[in-house]
């Protein structure tokens, strides 16, 4: 097998050949046509995530050695299976859902693997699809795509069920009453479509690019908030026609969490998805006389997989903008997420699929 590798933090990635993994106990090989390329992969890459204070939760503390095969959402077809394994679905393609848990612990249990106090994802903490093969622990963690095209498929093991969690944590909440979405990149159009989904009508796109609005408002987001220069609060409240309710920051940095809790209004519900990093202070008597709420979300649990797919599959969840790259130039899409170049998913897709 061939793998697209990070052998030192912050540094091309290299192609490296290996001997392709033979699957034991429950393990499930799976042959990788389509990997998205995502934010949590720069961070990966980066080698830290920036914390409040100046501190770095650094990648190297959490436990695994380089080299990495990075890349986290996965699509491929099933071409062998340990001996304990069960009946599998050998040729056949599947989702890989990567917040792999223990397995043993309630969490696991409740198909929660994403808040396993052990968790050990695919792509972060074990070798995954910047890779010709993954090695998957257990069949329980293949989901069927059914007829959906594999590279959007492949999106929705990130972020679709990031925001799908996410907003589940809003509701319920009137359609007409807007939600502020801040981060108009794949995640951002991937909410987009996803409120539209389940019903909402009113979304207020807003991120710092012109292009990545315009974007937001063709993905059918019914006001935009640019949000550079002064008084961006006030900017948000105007568009949603008073103190927000409720909002999700898939940036989450000081900056836009200080605009967005200063926008909040009483009863208001702030989640908070994305990893930029950084602090802000909080006024406490206010939150609890406001009767506010910060919430983080991580990721989305191994049935919103189920959900979010069986939802696209019934026609009622719009595609977001897909832009297919070869899997070799793994490296050259990291740098152009970094660099804003992306708008939608970009998504490496095999030589062979």
């Amino acid at each position: 097998m061939r793998a697209w590798s990070l052998v030192e933090y912050g540094a091309p990635l290299q192609e490296m050949e290996m001997p392709t993994p033979e699957p034991k106990g429950t393990e499930v090989l799976v042959q990788v046509s389509h990997c998205g390329v995502c934010h949590s992969d720069l961070h990966t890459w980066e080698g830290y995530y920036q914390l409040g204070g100046g501190r770095r939760l650094e990648h190297a503390a959490r436990g695994r050695k380089l080299p990495l095969a990075q890349g986290h959402e996965i699509v491929g077809r099933v071409v062998a299976a340990g001996p304990d394994a069960g009946p599998v679905p050998v040729g056949e393609r599947r989702i890989v859902y990567p917040w792999i848990g223990c397995g043993q612990c309630d969490r696991c249990k409740a198909e929660e693997d994403n808040l396993c106090p052990k968790t050990w994802p695919i792509g972060i903490l074990q070798d995954g699809g910047f890779a010709t093969h993954v090695l998957v622990p257990h069949p329980r963690y293949l989901v069927d795509p059914g007829n959906l095209n594999p590279g959007l498929a492949a999106t929705y093991a990130c972020s679709g069920i990031t925001v799908y969690s996410a907003i589940k944590k809003l509701m319920p909440l009137p359609p007409d009453v807007p939600v502020v979405v801040v981060g108009m990149g794949g995640l951002g159009l991937s909410a987009i479509a996803m409120l539209k989904a389940l019903g909402h009508r009113a979304i207020i796109g807003v991120d710092v690019a012109e292009e990545k609005l315009q974007a937001a408002r063709q993905a059918g987001a019914t006001a935009t908030v640019r949000s550079t220069g002064d008084n961006v609060t006030a900017r948000l409240v105007e568009a949603a026609g008073g103190p927000l309710r409720a909002a999700l920051d898939l940036v989450n940095a000081s900056a836009t969490a200080r605009f967005l809790v200063d926008a909040l209004g009483k009863g208001g519900t702030l989640v908070q998805v994305g990893l930029f990093g950084g602090e802000i202070t909080l006024d406490l008597p206010l939150m609890a006389m406001r009767e506010q709420a910060l919430r983080g979300s991580f990721v989305g649990s191994l049935r919103d997989l189920r959900e979010v797919v069986a939802l696209a599959n019934k026609g009622g969840l719009p595609p977001i903008p897909i832009e297919e790259m070869p899997q070799s130039q793994a490296y050259e899409a990291l740098q152009r997420l970094k660099n804003g170049q992306a708008v939608g998913r970009l998504v490496l897709r095999a030589e062979a699929v």
